[in-house]
Order: structure tokens, then C-alpha cells, then sequence
């Protein structure tokens, strides 16, 4: 049934999502409507992962607020400077005795936005014409996730380049959720300085600049190439004369210890499988 305003507490907040920026002060309001009990026991609970602890307990700040808040009439909560981890759902509760409805709570949920850091960048030194290339941007603290821009020069690259008449010939891609830029096809015109910028409701920022450059052929690679065709010619040649320089000494070593018959009183030894041995010339008496 309904129980008339006078005959219970009644709470209601001006706002159940509250978004606050790091660092700043915010105030959770708890505002008590209606209400006969002249000293109602005032209570607050943060509930973070679904557990639920004190922050506002026996008329004074407890717990993750304590030196940090103060309790603002009529039971409005104060935090002077939020913090990340002051994301969470707070309850306020209020309990009148003396009231035929004697308990009331609210919940209100408190998302503190934090500022993006210095985004990790990576830009290629040096590519080639016509060949794909990606630059890489990535940045972790920011909250909300961040979105993310490239600049070129400068002048910041449009998120779709055939939408505008300065960049329509150019073939990149951006990401703005995950910080990255395409390219296709390189050309000359893309060779230059490169940074990106990270940025949400509570700010942002930017990485150092970085140049990449853009060469007609790949010069590198030749050289790279033509070394590691020099490199297996040597290799192969120092082979080739040890494996010389081996049989050479094996040969001159069997030389050297090979024995020749000789022959003894004109006899002339035959085959071993003859098994006899005959006269070269006749006995002279």
C-alpha cells in the first residue's frame, strides 16, 4: 500500500550516473524529501565487485574516503579529489525510527574519467614506394578508452581521406579505437613527420614526433643482398680449398709409406693364388 509522505523517509539524488574527472572534487547528493525523525542514522556503502564496505559509518568518513570527503546536510557525500579507484556504485541509506516507514536507500554509480598518458608510437624509419606500411599507436591509463588521431606534418590526417580534397589521393586507413594507420600503397608525398594523439572527455596527449622516409628502391635490401651473395661466394671458396688442401695430404702420406717388392735372385714371385712361384731363367751348373 501507500504510505503517505509524512509517515516515512523518502530520499531521491539529482543524478544516479555521475561522471567525474580525476583529480577533481565531486558530490554525490542524497537528498531527503520527507521525513519525522529528528536525528535519522545516516549511512554510506561502497560496493565495488559486488562487496560492499563502509565509507560514511557512526557520523564520520570511513574507509577508501576517510581524510578525503566530508558529509554535506542533508546527508550529501563530498569527495574532494577523486581518484581512478573511486569508480564504483555508492549507497546511501537513511533509517528513521520514528517513522511508520523507517528505511530508505539509493544507489548511484560514479565513473571517474582519467586523463590519457604519453601513447606508445611506432613509425617506420624508411619504406619504399608502392609498398604497405603500418604506424601503431596504443595508450593504457586513459578512461574512457581513448580515441586516437594522427598528424602528418602537423595537419592532421581526416579519418577518410576521399573525404577531403587535400588528402583525397591518399591511400591510408586510420583506426580511431585502436591508434593504427594504414598505408596501401606508399608514395613520396607520405615521407615526413608523424605523431599521434590519444584523447577523451578528461583530456589528452600526444607522442614525440617521428620521420619516416620514402626511397625509390630499396637500396637496403640490395646491399643486404649483394653482401649475403659475397658472404656465401667466401664461404664456399674457403671450402672448397680445404677440401684441396685434405686430399693433398692424403695422398702424400700414402705415398710415403707404401713398400714395393723387390726382386731376389731372379725369382719373379707369381700370383698368391697360384701358389707356386717359377724359374725367370734356368739354373747355370
Amino acid at each position: 500500500c501507500h504510505i503517505p509522505s509524512a509517515l516515512g523517509v523518502i530520499l531521491r539524488t539529482t543524478d544516479k550516473i555521475v561522471w567525474a574527472n580525476e583529480f577533481e572534487p565531486i558530490e554525490l547528493t542524497c537528498l531527503i524529501e520527507s521525513i519525522s525523525t529528528n536525528n535519522p542514522r545516516i549511512e554510506w556503502k561502497k560496493i565495488k565487485d559486488g562487496i560492499p564496505s563502509y565509507v560514511y559509518f557512526q557520523n564520520k568518513i570511513a574507509g577508501d574516503l576517510e581524510n578525503r570527503a566530508q558529509l554535506r546536510e542533508p546527508a550529501n557525500i563530498l569527495i574532494f579529489n577523486t581518484t581512478r579507484s573511486d569508480t564504483a556504485e555508492y549507497r546511501c541509506e537513511v533509517a528513521a525510527i520514528d517513522d511508520q516507514r523507517d528505511f530508505d536507500e539509493i544507489l548511484i554509480s560514479l565513473a571517474v574519467r582519467v586523463k590519457p598518458v604519453v601513447p606508445r608510437c611506432s613509425v617506420p624509419e624508411a619504406v619504399t614506394v608502392g609498398t604497405s606500411t603500418e604506424l601503431r599507436c596504443l595508450e593504457n591509463e586513459g578512461f574512457p578508452a581513448p580515441q586516437y588521431r594522427w598528424f602528418h606534418n602537423n595537419e592532421e590526417l581526416p579519418q577518410d581521406p576521399k573525404n577531403s580534397p587535400r588528402f583525397v589521393n591518399f591511400s591510408y586507413t586510420i583506426n580511431p579505437d585502436t591508434g593504427s594507420l594504414k598505408f596501401r600503397r606508399v608514395r613520396k608525398e607520405d615521407a615526413g613527420e608523424y605523431y599521434c594523439q590519444a584523447k577523451n572527455d578528461a583530456g589528452h596527449a600526444q607522442c614525440p614526433t617521428q620521420v619516416m622516409e620514402v626511397y625509390d628502391v630499396d637500396i637496403i635490401g640490395i646491399v643486404l643482398k649483394c653482401l649475403g651473395g659475397v658472404s656465401v661466394v667466401i664461404i664456399l671458396m674457403a671450402f672448397l680449398c680445404s677440401i684441396r688442401r685434405m686430399c693433398l695430404q692424403y695422398k702424400c702420406h700414402n705415398e710415403n709409406h707404401y713398400n714395393w717388392p723387390t726382386q731376389n735372385n731372379g725369382v719373379e714371385y707369381a700370383d698368391a693364388d697360384e701358389g707356386h712361384f717359377r724359374h725367370k731363367s734356368s739354373f747355370i751348373i
